[in-house]
């Protein structure tokens, strides 16, 4: 071929490639315009689908429990922010996670968890997605393992609860357990109230996680609310104090306190012994847990008696002026004999309660129908709730039969033969403060006064009061509950507990009480379950817990101490009424 051909053929296989590279560069473009078409146009829902499943999350915003606090703001109860921490098994086994061993021991040591069991949590099943390492650790651990940046560890907010008054109220405020959900107490008789719902949205994140764009709100959440209870914190902690004290110095089973305002029947103090810390969670006993003051039951013994006294006042079966024959200090009933500590001779009626004679108080209980009675206890709240909404409160006990014997009625006059809770002891003795008015318990500070029911007539109330004075006097059945410029109208009682077949060698000691007697505030049950030693009676051992309680807690409300006027006026009543 010469010369001057080849010099033709060559531009036209350059023409020639020219063309091949154009037709490619035009069929990919439109090939990409048509895969862009398809897409835009015709299947526009399949990659936004694709896109969502990797980006669209719904985030719930942490929303933390009410606070609970007493009547004047203290806190007994308040949420605390901490952290859970757990793992991605999958994501721990994909991402070689288990190739720095020293890590996982300092996550183990701040966590106080053996090694083997956090690696045990995370190796067992590689196709995992989720597994708790540890729940509820402070702020300041979270910030520790976020520095170790294990692969697939990750941490997310929740709270706890803290209770800043620990035991003194452990047993009426109640816990939560670790998902917050109130267990005990009051904790769990108003979880409902105290627990919000959290808000939920859509939020697109990116592929660090982070939000760049909040979409939709899925649902509204509702704020928790916050519980003001009718406690006094100052008050409940003076009363958990004198019990925990008596509890140990006389090494009682257990003990109980309860104070109610008089006009209100708000809850002012209800404590117990023993107790428990809520804040460490660890070893927890039910015995301790248990808020005695309302679950457990005993029978009142010669608590009950000036009731006795009222309910015949008020029926007609006595009168105010009768004087009763207890010679020789013993009374034979049915075969079997009621006993007086020693010979009182005539006593008045007022004579008959400070004295705590059972011969008088026999005499006044079978002087009237026993059916009577009973209905009188029925209309003062035993063997029914006091109405305070906390759940395992005794409704206490009172049999409900047709026969009964000459005895069992005699017993039922000086408090033997039913159950009483020392809530609803307490209940009682609030009654004779406000006049006979009866008022449903309230653990929750009231804005205004509620109903009552008149249940003892005011006049009836008021004389059993000023009879009640004597016994905290020389010569009365609890002279350690006397309280200079206060004066008490209360009742000691010395309970020998049942057993099978009978009454053992244990006994309960009880005092209560109302205070001042001129201008009635408050009502104190003070209950001492099976004390050790020689001394267990009533106004001994129960009687000074009660004077300590109640001068101190008239004290912190300002009430003021009885003028010479009206103790000269009150010291003349009393002395006409014995």
């Amino acid at each position: 071929m010469s010369k001057q051909a080849k010099r033709k053929q060559k531009p036209q296989l350059i023409q020639w490639r020219l063309y091949v590279v154009v037709a490619f560069v035009c069929l990919l473009f439109t090939s990409l315009i048509g895969r862009a078409a398809y897409i835009q146009i015709i299947e526009p829902e399949k990659l936004r689908h694709e896109s969502d499943m990797r980006t669209l999350r719904t985030t719930s915003r942490e929303v933390q429990r009410g606070l609970i606090t007493d009547r004047n703001g203290e806190m007994m109860a308040v949420s605390v922010p901490v952290k859970a921490v757990y793992a991605d098994p999958k994501f721990v086994h994909d991402n070689n996670g288990f190739i720095d061993m020293r890590r996982w021991q300092a996550l183990a040591d701040v966590l106080h968890e053996p090694e083997e069991e956090i690696l045990k949590r995370v190796q067992a099943n590689p196709k995992k997605r989720f597994t708790y390492l540890k729940r509820q650790v402070t702020p300041a651990v979270a910030e520790y393992i976020k520095q170790l940046k294990l692969p697939g560890v990750y941490m997310k907010s929740e709270s706890r609860r803290y209770y800043p008054t620990s035991e003194i109220s452990a047993q009426l405020v109640g816990i939560t357990n670790i998902d917050d959900v109130g267990i005990e107490g009051i904790e769990k008789s108003y979880n409902n109230w105290l627990t919000g719902t959290a808000s939920k949205q859509k939020v697109r994140k990116s592929r660090d996680g982070h939000v760049v764009e909040r979409l939709d709100m899925v649902h509204e959440g509702e704020s928790p609310n916050d519980l003001v209870l009718s406690i006094d914190q100052r008050i409940q902690q003076l009363a958990y104090r004198e019990i925990k004290k008596v509890t140990e110095i006389n090494q009682a089973t257990s003990a109980s306190i309860v104070v109610l305002d008089v006009n209100t029947g708000e809850v002012l103090a209800m404590a117990n012994t023993p107790s428990y810390n809520p804040n460490s969670r660890e070893n927890l006993q039910s015995y301790r847990m248990r808020n005695r003051a309302l679950t457990d039951a005993y029978e009142p013994g010669s608590t009950i008696k000036p009731f006795v006294v009222a309910a015949a006042l008020d029926s007609g079966s006595i009168k105010e002026d009768q004087i009763f024959k207890t010679y020789p200090g013993r009374m034979r009933i049915g075969g079997r004999t009621v006993r007086d500590g020693r010979d009182y001779g005539d006593l008045s009626l007022a004579g008959v309660l400070v004295h705590s004679s059972n011969v008088g108080m026999a005499k006044i209980g079978l002087s009237m129908p026993v059916q009577e009675l009973l209905a009188s206890y029925q209309s003062l709240g035993l063997g029914n709730y006091s109405g305070i909404n906390l759940e395992g409160e005794s409704s206490g006990l009172i049999h409900d039969r047709r026969r009964w014997s000459e005895f069992e009625r005699a017993t039922l006059s000086f408090g033997y033969g039913f159950m009483v809770t020392p809530l609803q002891l307490a209940r009682l003795y609030a009654t004779l403060g406000s006049k006979g008015v009866l008022y449903p318990v309230s653990i929750l500070k009231l804005k205004q006064q509620p109903e009552g029911v008149q249940v003892i007539s005011p006049h009836v109330a008021q004389s059993v009061m000023e009879m009640l004075v004597g016994v905290t006097e020389k010569g009365g059945t609890a002279p350690k509950a006397h309280i200079e410029g206060y004066p008490v109208a209360g009742k000691s009682g010395t309970v020998r507990k049942a057993v099978a077949g009978g009454y053992g060698d244990d006994y309960v000691a009880v005092f209560a009480g109302v205070a001042p007697v001129h201008n009635p505030k408050l009502a104190i049950v003070v209950m001492v379950n099976e004390p050790k030693g020689d001394t267990y009676y009533g106004g001994k051992l129960a009687g000074p817990v009660f004077a300590k309680v109640m001068s101190g807690a008239l004290q912190m409300l300002n009430v003021e101490p009885i003028s010479s006027t009206e103790k000269v006026r009150l010291a003349s009543t009393v002395r006409r009424a014995e």
